[in-house]
């Protein structure tokens, strides 16, 4: 890709209508299944269908705050990004502090609404991952974008697998196990786009000083 499709000293920075344009779809398929698997997993007694609708939630956001800064100042973009990294942090702080609860009020949810939930999930998340593969790098703010629709895909994966696992065993442990994997997930991820975006911003602040 050249300098046209929105390049800032060789980094993509999302300054492209495609791009734009695959942002929306995917912000409307996440926002959607946010809403079913955070109903489906409440009926189900799910803890990895909801952990992976805070997954969806998050993404949701993530791209709606992508799309507001795209063609923004170096600064603003990594604030962003540091902003979509907290967030992941506190989610998979949540999710991790909810699993460990659960493990001591285990209640066996239902398999059946997991697998097919999961299933529905996991079209749209590979639909996401085929609309943003092409630009799954670039600065903190575009690979924040292509780290959460990763981390969807393999949830959806994880969350059918763990489906299979609670149908085979009848405990929830499969379940929790799963959204305790999906919990590291989210944490690690955060720890990246932290770290990436922290390391522009202090470029940034560092151009800046040298310019004055």
């Amino acid at each position: 890709m050249g300098a046209c499709c929105g390049h800032s000293h060789g980094t993509f920075d999302g300054l492209s209508r495609d791009y734009r344009r695959r942002l929306w779809l995917v912000i409307a398929l996440n926002a959607g299944m946010f809403a079913v698997e955070m109903v489906a997993g409440q009926a189900a007694g799910s803890k990895s269908l909801q952990a992976d609708a805070l997954d969806f939630f998050g993404d949701a956001a993530t791209y709606g705050l992508s799309l507001a800064v795209i063609g923004a100042s170096l600064k603003t973009r990594s604030l962003a990004a540091l902003a979509k990294g907290a967030s992941l942090l506190l989610m998979g702080t949540w999710v991790a502090g909810s699993t460990l609860y659960h493990v001591f009020t285990l209640g066996v949810p239902q398999a059946a609404v997991m697998g097919s939930v999961g299933f529905m999930a996991l079209a749209a998340n590979l639909a996401s991952v085929l609309l943003l593969v092409r630009y799954k790098d670039g600065d903190a703010n575009v690979r924040s974008v292509w780290l959460c629709s990763r981390n969807d895909a393999i949830g959806n994966v994880a969350v059918m697998l763990a489906a299979l696992g609670v149908w085979g065993t009848a405990t929830a442990w499969p379940d929790l196990i799963v959204a305790g994997l999906m919990a590291s997930l989210f944490l690690s991820s955060s720890v990246q786009i932290l770290r990436q975006a922290i390391g522009e911003y202090r470029h940034n602040t560092a151009h800046v000083a040298t310019q004055t």
